[in-house]
């Protein structure tokens, strides 16, 4: 049995620290964006359609009201993207979902990309 895959990431954008933590399993993902330090912020969910079925995967913003056009956009693409149920969590303190979605999309892409580490089995 595989463990997940944990990836932990930053960019620096105009003195501004933007992280990313994200966790993959077989069947989902969980990718966390935020601002200065790792928070929980807007939490939007994300199910990728069937091969055999046309149109956009199923979303839904669960928690917060903040930045859910950016959670649910970011969990709508990672959904597509890896085939498996997406959860975006977007958290910015000071940046706008307008300022911030170009480089959270890049961090992310980095984020998604990565090896990361996979967590060892206890002995």
């Amino acid at each position: 049995m595989e463990r997940a895959r944990v990836v932990k990431d930053e960019i620096v954008e105009k003195d501004t620290h933007f992280l990313s933590v994200y966790v993959e399993a077989e069947n989902s993902c969980l990718i966390m964006l935020s601002e200065r330090e790792d928070k929980f912020g807007t939490l939007a969910v994300a199910v990728p359609k069937p091969k055999d079925m046309l149109g956009p995967v199923a979303s839904s913003v669960l928690l917060g009201d903040k930045n859910m056009i950016l959670a649910r956009m970011f969990a709508e693409y990672v959904a597509a993207k890896k085939e498996k149920i997406a959860l975006v969590s977007i958290y910015l303190e000071t940046a706008s979902e307008v300022q911030a979605q170009s480089v959270l999309k890049r961090l992310m892409e980095k984020t998604i990309h990565s090896e990361g580490e996979t967590e060892g089995t206890m002995a």
